[in-house]
């Protein structure tokens, strides 16, 4: 009998299964790779050699209102460790710019103050000037425009009015931008809902290129590297994090440079080919990304990819916070995946639903797999999202077996955001 843990929460469960049904234990090898040399000394290399641009200290020099763009309590950036480096570097070149650190939020809540303090640090909290990008809030944007697919270009006005503007964010696969990090501080993290929803349309979505991995011709990752261009994004730093989300790499420099020597080496060490399996047992990496139900899909895309044709589906997300999204909740629970997709495909891209591209996305791979849900959410819940509720992954493997045969072969992508499971 294997033992295998699988990230839930703050912690794990484990899921016992039987060496001659185990079809594969799929983990890359970045999950396993240490930090040489430390994380702190992998950021400071990077920002002493930055990519395609001068030092963020020489950028700096002159700017008097400077935006530096961080991630939300949604993305395990280490900003305790990446902020006061990046501030030093600032302040080194121009100790009297007046800095303002915006949390690039896109259309989740508003990061709350002991969120931000367990992200950045007390120092950092009661120091700096801190902004939380609102989506919801129209006098927080300038309009900047359309951008190339029509969608309107709506942006944080703390990012388009300062004189110098960098992003921090971290790199892994994405189950419809491609690779996060880079632009995506922008679009979506910065910008009103209107721009955010045009984005992520269903026709965006539905685009055969709008798929992990994949950045030529990905219709929303063109959309945001023209939004990010539009307000000069001057500086990035960027970071790979390992299964413990400790950094493993670093790259600063060019909003377009950096990010694609950071692609690289996220794409070496992630990417395997599918192994295809009866049954498909995942997780969404633990806290924070499986915090609620709208963040899930990012996983359970990975599944799909090696879940066959009618495959059964596995996902492990502890759903602390509950659904996620009021619109999300709402529209995965609205009817069956058909009904679900066919509803979707009638709204123009003006007027995108917030968070109905998890919904499409669940009903394409719910059309094809059944899923077996191990979460916090009340059962009932669970069954009106079209899957199957399991209180531990044993239970859910033993729901799945009765669906797919007790000889069904079963893989096992402990976290399936960091894999990208496509042909090499």
């Amino acid at each position: 009998m294997r033992t295998i843990a699988l990230p839930y929460g703050h912690t794990s469960l484990d899921l016992h299964i039987e060496e001659e049904h185990l079809e594969a234990l799929v983990e890359t090898e970045m999950a396993e790779l240490e930090p040489d040399p430390s994380e702190e000394e992998l950021i400071r290399q990077a920002l002493a050699h930055p990519i395609g641009t001068p030092s963020l200290a020489e950028l700096a020099q002159g700017k008097d209102r400077v935006t530096l763009v961080t991630s939300d309590h949604t993305r395990a950036v280490p900003s305790r460790i990446t902020l006061p480096i990046e501030l030093a570097e600032i302040r080194r070149g121009n100790p009297d710019a007046q800095i303002t650190i915006l949390i690039a939020t896109g259309l989740h809540r508003v990061t709350t103050e002991e969120e931000q303090r367990r992200m950045f640090g007390d120092a950092i909290v009661d120091r700096e000037r801190i902004v939380c990008n609102d989506a919801f809030d129209p006098t927080q944007f300038v309009d900047l425009g359309t951008l190339p697919s029509g969608a309107s270009f709506k942006v944080n006005r703390v990012v388009a009015e300062c004189d110098l503007l960098l992003c921090e964010g971290f790199i892994e696969p994405h189950f419809f931008a491609g690779f996060s990090g880079g632009r995506k501080s922008i679009l979506p993290g910065a910008c009103a809902e209107e721009t955010v929803k045009e984005n992520h349309s269903y026709k965006a979505i539905a685009s055969p290129y709008a798929l992990t991995g994949v950045l030529e011709h990905n219709p929303i990752h063109e959309d945001m590297v023209v939004a990010a261009r539009r307000v000069n994004v001057q500086f990035i730093l960027n970071v790979a994090l390992n299964a413990r989300k400790q950094v493993i790499g670093a790259w600063a420099g060019d909003l377009e440079q950096a990010h694609a020597a950071g692609v690289a080496f996220v794409r070496q060490w992630s990417q395997c080919p599918p192994v295809r399996g009866d049954i498909v047992v995942t997780t969404n990496g633990g806290y924070p990304l499986d915090q609620n139900l709208y963040q899930s899909p990012k996983a359970v895309a990975t599944a799909e990819a090696c879940a066959g044709e009618d495959g059964v589906i596995v996902m492990c997300c502890s759903c602390l916070e509950g659904m996620g999204g009021s619109h999300f909740a709402e529209l995965i629970q609205m009817g069956t995946p058909e009904e679900i997709d066919a509803y979707l495909s009638t709204i123009p891209a003006k007027e995108t639903i917030p968070e109905q591209w998890c919904p499409q996305i669940y009903a394409r791979i719910l059309h094809k797999h059944r899923m077996v849900l191990v979460s916090e959410l009340d059962a009932e819940t669970v069954r009106r999202c079209n899957m199957i509720p399991a209180a531990s992954p044993d239970e859910a493997l033993a729901i799945a077996r009765q669906l797919k045969g007790a000889d069904a072969r079963v893989v096992v992508i402990p976290d399936g955001v960091s894999v990208m499971a496509v042909a090499q």
